[in-house]
């Protein structure tokens, strides 16, 4: 990782509340002319500090109103049945996450659907049927507490 200074620690706080920001504006806000802020910003993207931009999109208001957390344990840990779960899993797009993870459960999928039907529909048409699932336990999102889409900053100093 290359060393990221103050300038470029506020300038990433800023970004990750406000991607949309104008370089003009965030070149104000971090007290840097613009033609330096953009290339202080154009270094960030070359060097994969920033991976790109995208809208947040409610899901509610694009009808989904079923969140799930899905546990995923693995009949075999042979490296073509992990590689033929992976693959599997980056073509449903109900998926929105999938983590590796240590203990008893393989893999947590952070599932989106319609509803409990949809859900249901999901479990049975797609994940019960993938070769090399041998155990699935599910939890349903009663109310979500916090959601945040920027990461933490303090730890590297200057904020």
């Amino acid at each position: 990782m290359n060393t990221l200074d103050r300038t470029d620690l506020r300038m990433l706080a800023v970004l990750q509340g406000e991607g949309r920001i104008t370089n003009a504006e965030l070149a104000e806000r971090v007290s840097l002319s613009p033609s330096a802020c953009l290339r202080r910003l154009q270094r960030l993207e070359a060097d994969h500090v920033i991976s790109g931009y995208a809208a947040q999109i409610d899901p509610q208001a694009v009808g989904l109103g079923l969140q799930a957390f899905v546990r995923v344990q693995l009949s075999k840990h042979e490296s073509t049945v992990v590689e033929g779960f992976v693959e599997r899993v980056n073509a449903w797009d109900e998926v929105v996450a999938c983590h590796a993870l240590t203990g008893a459960m393989d893999y947590l999928l952070h599932v989106y659907v319609a509803d409990l039907a949809d859900f249901s529909r999901f479990l049975l048409d797609h994940l019960l049927n993938a070769s090399g699932v041998a155990d699935v336990n599910s939890s349903f999102v009663l109310r979500t507490v916090k959601r945040s889409p920027s990461l933490p900053l303090a730890h590297l100093g200057g904020q």
